[in-house]
């Protein structure tokens, strides 16, 4: 099995009108209605959508067999034409589709690939086993819903050659001060079921990002503490928080990180307009990036691709 040092990110090539974007289903099965203003938007935006043949099928809850989902991700890294891969949708069910995956082909040939709550399995996957940057983002059928300024900013992350800076409209300060590392995290449910497994992120020295959805504050206080009895916490360079929708009083969720990290020397920041909102800001995932609660912003070193395959220097 192929896997990075982490000396070097491995960033994907820019995203440019006209460039074909193959979609995935990794997780659970998902809403045609949905969907397909999904791949509208895509279409709106300039690129060209590749949808398999095969991608709706079901088996309970999932979009078909295990290896019928790895088989689609296998393919779409392996075919020369497809520049990105969006997934259809988050659910639950990527997990079950890391053995079936062809880490030589994915390592091999790095490409934009976008996805967010369940999917932050493979984000997590990817960046541990290929050292690959990924991208925090809208799924296929969350994006008839999402905000324009959702839209702007996936577009833009993906074809910018810019550094990018977010800027919270009111960022919540737990813990002062300022961290620099690479990005990485997602859904804190989904983190917390790769606990333990071959497939765990390193997560020392990194900026982790965390959020979620519908789940009660005594599941987050939960979680945060499974993790923090893990060690994950121990060496990370900084904590930011995004949407935690429908979990309750945002408040008490603050005041549950709060005492998590109480004895902890990083800055922790929230308000990110990251997760399950309505707006759910694209995040590049394995860039390094600057932490900075006085300046109320993370503000990234460089791009989060690159002309050309390759590992560059953050």
């Amino acid at each position: 099995m192929m896997n990075n040092d982490g000396h070097r990110p491995v960033r994907p090539e820019p995203l440019l009108p006209g460039d074909r974007i193959g979609i995935v289903a990794p997780s659970s099965a998902f809403d045609d209605k949905a969907f397909w203003k999904g791949v509208d938007i895509l279409r709106e935006m300039g690129f060209l959508p590749v949808i398999p043949e095969t991608l709706f099928q079901q088996k309970r809850y999932l979009a078909g067999e295990d290896v019928h989902r790895a088989r689609l991700i296998n393919g779409m890294f392996a075919d020369d034409g497809v520049k990105a891969i969006f997934c259809a949708r988050g659910g639950y069910g990527a997990i079950r589709v890391l053995s079936h995956l062809d880490w030589k082909t994915i390592c091999g040939r790095p490409k934009i690939f976008v996805g967010f709550s369940d999917i932050s399995v493979l984000l997590a996957a990817f960046g541990t086993r290929c050292g690959m940057v990924t991208f925090h983002g809208p799924v296929v059928t969350s994006l008839a819903a999402s905000d324009p300024e959702t839209k702007a900013a996936l577009k833009a992350a993906l074809s910018s050659p810019h550094p990018l800076i977010y800027e919270p409209g009111r960022p919540v300060v737990i813990r002062p001060g300022m961290g620099r590392g690479r990005v990485m995290g997602g859904n804190l449910c989904t983190l917390c079921h790769l606990a333990g497994t071959a497939f765990a992120p390193d997560t020392a020295g990194r900026i982790l990002f965390i959020e979620d959805c519908g789940e009660p504050h005594y599941k987050i206080d939960r979680m945060l503490t499974h993790l923090k009895m893990c060690g994950w916490f121990d060496a990370i360079a900084g904590l930011m928080i995004g949407s935690f929708e429908r979990c309750g009083d945002a408040s008490t969720i603050m005041e549950i990180v709060a005492e998590v990290f109480e004895n902890a020397q990083i800055p922790v920041m929230g308000g990110f307009e990251i997760g399950h909102g309505t707006r759910n800001l694209i995040l590049p995932m394995g860039i390094e990036a600057v932490l900075d609660t006085d300046r109320g912003r993370l503000a990234f070193c460089g791009p989060a691709t690159a002309p050309g395959h390759g590992a560059d220097a953050a």
